[in-house]
């Protein structure tokens, strides 16, 4: 204890511990159906202050844990100290290189917007408040994957603080084992404060969502399972079944094209030979906007959720996800993937072969509903076609990293964790040693 009271004399930004005003609250993680025990909260006021915490952890052998605003927790924390990295907020754009330095808090809207000015993106996700460091440690999945690949593909260095508690620019030059690692491995290898990223040209964008009473299930399936057979990688198309509390459950699809409107609409022409939808947003757009296209919360909440990847979409797949209710979950997803995710990837997750993920997310108001929704999850997943694996950043806090990777891959990510932080010092939402 006395060496957790000490973090103050070290540390210029804010400290909390255990019986202090705001102490759980600082240690919330974005979901809040997660517990996440520790032993104190610390929110860096820059790098130099990650390399103080770092000294005085391994001086006095204590672990520390990192989160920017808590996404993908697992509650695997207990007995760590809690480095919150949002004041981590430098961002800098090279319009010229088509690179941008990136803080481990920034967020992925604030790098869209900014990258937007100069007619470039990033690989950006659904939400635009989460780090884009913390998903590119997780391998990242984006709007644009089809297009460019994971989103830790395009990271060209990192600005990390060692477990020796040292200040270090890597890249795959430098440091290529622990740069592999990095880019897609999870947050148990060092602490990140920085990351440099490629940007991507994209002076032209067409998106958003149609929606549909769900009685229409049948033909916007059929729609979308003809347009994803033949989509170019630059479309990229989602197919939502929600059931909000209070409404009639519906069906949407989302769509994002990097290219011009008449292209996209002449693509997307199944979708309009339907019936009339409730609503479609769809229209040219910012690369900033792409947070408008599913509107997911932006506040912390509690949510169980669980994805698999599919190794196809046929008549069974899409019959098993429509001919029941998905009542009790709040909404089913199915993303399409392949494209440059499929091909080569210099990272641990590899290529990313299957077709399609699923992702399903239900809200658990009681224990008795946080059991349906988890059995309902259990038998969508297990009446599919699944390979078995997960994006690291889509594991459930009951998954571990041994879902996400082959055997190999987790040997090799072990390996490096032992040159690295021999005395395990770093300890990921999902660590890799065993």
């Amino acid at each position: 204890m006395n060496a957790l009271h000490g973090l103050r004399s070290i540390i210029r930004g804010q400290v909390w511990l255990p019986g202090e005003p705001d102490f759980d609250a600082a240690r919330r993680p974005w979901n809040l159906a997660v517990e996440q025990p520790v032993d104190a909260v610390v929110e860096a006021a820059d790098a130099a202050d990650v390399t103080a915490l770092v000294r005085h952890a391994r001086a006095a052998g204590l672990s520390i844990t990192t989160q920017s605003n808590g996404h993908g927790a697992s509650g695997r924390t207990a007995g760590t100290i809690l480095l919150r990295t949002r004041r981590l907020d430098t961002l800098q754009i090279d319009p010229a290189a088509r690179r941008a330095r990136v803080g481990a808090g920034v967020s992925s809207g604030r790098v869209q917007a900014a990258a937007a000015a100069h007619g470039l993106t990033g690989l950006p996700g659904s939400s635009p408040v989460v780090s884009v460091a913390g998903v590119a440690l997780g391998g990242g999945l984006s709007w644009f994957g089809r297009a460019h690949g994971w989103v830790a593909d395009s990271v060209t260095a990192f600005d990390i603080v060692d477990a020796e508690g040292r200040e270090r620019h890597i890249t795959a030059d430098t440091e290529p084992d622990l740069f592999w690692a990095l880019r897609g491995g999870g947050g148990s290898f060092a602490i990140v404060t920085a990351l440099e990223l490629a940007l991507h040209h994209a002076p032209s964008l067409y998106g958003g969502r149609m929606l549909w009473p769900a009685q229409h299930g049948p033909a916007v399936m059929d729609a979308y399972r003809t347009i994803t057979a033949t989509a170019p990688d630059a479309l990229t198309v989602w197919l939502d079944l929600l059931h909000f509390p209070g409404a009639a459950p519906m069906v949407a699809v989302d769509a994002t094209y990097l290219g011009q409107p008449a292209e996209a609409r002449d693509l997307l022409a199944p979708l309009d030979r339907l019936p009339s939808p409730l609503s479609d947003s769809r229209q040219p757009m910012s690369v900033a906007e792409l947070g408008a296209i599913t509107a997911e919360p932006t506040d912390p909440s509690a949510g169980l959720s669980h994805t698999e990847l599919l190794t196809a979409l046929d008549d069974a797949a899409a019959k098993t996800l429509l001919e029941e209710p998905i009542e009790p979950l709040l909404s089913l997803q199915l993303r399409h993937l392949g494209g440059a995710l499929a091909r080569r990837s210099d990272s641990p997750h590899g290529p990313l072969t299957e077709p399609y993920a699923l992702y399903m997310l239900g809200l658990p108001t009681d224990p008795a509903r946080a059991e349906a929704v988890t059995a309902k999850q259990r038998a969508l997943a297990d009446a599919l076609p699944t390979s078995g694996r997960k994006p690291l950043t889509f594991l459930s806090p009951t998954e571990s990293v041994a879902d996400a990777f082959a055997p190999d891959v987790l040997s090799r990510l072990r390996d490096i964790k032992r040159r690295h932080d021999p005395h395990h010092m770093f300890r990921a939402n999902f660590p890799v040693e065993a």
